[in-house]
Formats: structure tokens, C-alpha cells, sequence
């Protein structure tokens, strides 16, 4: 597995990456790929079926000037900012058992990274939902899963030292929560982990085995969507 440590300047470019990525790896002979990324800014990130009306809370993000964006993947909307580690894990749809179904897939993943997160904290570590990671029912993990015809990408953030009570102020409480929540709000559900972000990332590329370089960076291709997909209106707030 190729790995690369990689935050590019703007929110639109670092989703663009993650598409760009699963495009170069969806082929007969997959390539897997790892990367992580740290925002240094605040904005909105949509997931592919949500609406923004219902999620945002518009005129907060308008004020403060956060950008609204939708990513390829499901799931739900979130804040992204400082204190937030994303990961996103490019695998051949070969690679794990029963990877032809999504559920399977979301499992074995997660399974993975229960068992990480478990030995970094020395302490019970659930999955819960459909791909969160918790500590006693708090949230500080969540993922997605976008497929191709070989290759998924699944991604995901952990919460490090972000600021949570900033989420109450630009989203809403979801009206689709998973039964762990108990329509509790943001800053009751959920819960940042106090580790080193090196120690994450040395943690996921031994599990992984992600230590040989991305042989090749897909910049053009970045450009290319951010100039189509992501700076559009017509994509960010199409729902």
C-alpha cells in the first residue's frame, strides 16, 4: 500500500484529492493508497444525499464566512477545522473478505480500526452506528464509503483537539441519528481523544502496511474538479 501525508491549501482541493484518488486507483490492478490530512480552516463538509437546508445552519456560515461543501461520499454533513486528523484508505474491492458488499466492507475497516484505537488508549474502544468509533457512547470518529468498480475509497475523521462546541453554531441537529445518540446535541455526543497525531498515523500505516511513497500526486486532476465540481454551487448545493 502507497501512502502519502498530504493537506493542500483549500477545502475544495483536499476533496478533490480523495476523488482524484479513487479515480487513478479504479482499475483492473488496483493500486491502495493511504493518506492523511489536518484542515487549518473551518467549513462545511455535505454528504452526497444531504441537504443543505436542513443540515446548515446558513446564516451562521454566511457571517463567519465557512464555506459549504459536498464530498463524494454518504454519510452526514460535518464540521471540519483544526483538530480534526482525516484519513482517507483506498483499497482494491479484492483486498478485504466479502468486499463486493458495502456492509462487509464498512466492517472489516472498522474492525481495524477498533482494534488500533483500542491499543492506543488502553481502553474499550465500540463501533457503533454504521461507522462510528466511540468511547462510553461518545462520538470521535466518523466515516463514509464511496465505491468504484475495483477500488473503495472509505475516509474518515478522528477528532484530536477540535473545537467542539463550534459544530452547534453552523449545523443542526441531524434529523436521521443513529439509536446511540438519544437526540443528544453535538457537544453532548461527541468527544475529542487525547493522543498524539504522529502516534495515529504511525498506528494506521502499521496497520495498513502503508509505507511505500504515492508514486504520483494527481494535481491536474485535483485542478480539474475543484474548477468543475467543487467550487460549484451547482454541485455543493445541488439538494
Amino acid at each position: 500500500m502507497e501512502f502519502i501525508d498530504l493537506t493542500l491549501p483549500s477545502p475544495e482541493e483536499n476533496l478533490a484529492l480523495d476523488e482524484a484518488l479513487l479515480n487513478g486507483c479504479d482499475q483492473e490492478t488496483p493500486k491502495e493508497i493511504l493518506r492523511f490530512w489536518q484542515p487549518e480552516q473551518y467549513f462545511v463538509v455535505l454528504g452526497y444525499g444531504c441537504h443543505h437546508t436542513a443540515d446548515v445552519i446558513l446564516d451562521a456560515c454566511a457571517q463567519d464566512r465557512i464555506s459549504i461543501l459536498r464530498r463524494m461520499s454518504g454519510g452526514g454533513t460535518v464540521l471540519q477545522g483544526p483538530g480534526c486528523l482525516n484519513f482517507s484508505l483506498i483499497t482494491a474491492l479484492s483486498t478485504g473478505p466479502d468486499s463486493r458488499n458495502i456492509t462487509q466492507t464498512n466492517h472489516w475497516i472498522m474492525q481495524q480500526h477498533q482494534a488500533v484505537f483500542r491499543s492506543l488508549l488502553s481502553q474499550e474502544v465500540t463501533v457503533e452506528g454504521i461507522t462510528d468509533l466511540a468511547i462510553n457512547h461518545l462520538k470521535f470518529s466518523g466515516n463514509a464509503q464511496r465505491r468504484g468498480r475495483y477500488a473503495a475509497l472509505f475516509h474518515g475523521s478522528f477528532l484530536i483537539n477540535f473545537d467542539i462546541a463550534k459544530i452547534s453554531k453552523y449545523l443542526q441537529n441531524p434529523k436521521r441519528q443513529p439509536e446511540y445518540r438519544h437526540q443528544r446535541s453535538h457537544q453532548d455526543f461527541l468527544t475529542n481523544v487525547s493522543l498524539n497525531v504522529q502516534a495515529i498515523k504511525n498506528a494506521l500505516q502499521l496497520n495498513w502496511g502503508a509505507y511505500a511513497p504515492l508514486s504520483k500526486i494527481p494535481l491536474k486532476e485535483v485542478e480539474r474538479l475543484v474548477r468543475e465540481k467543487y467550487s460549484n454551487h451547482g454541485w455543493n448545493l445541488r439538494i
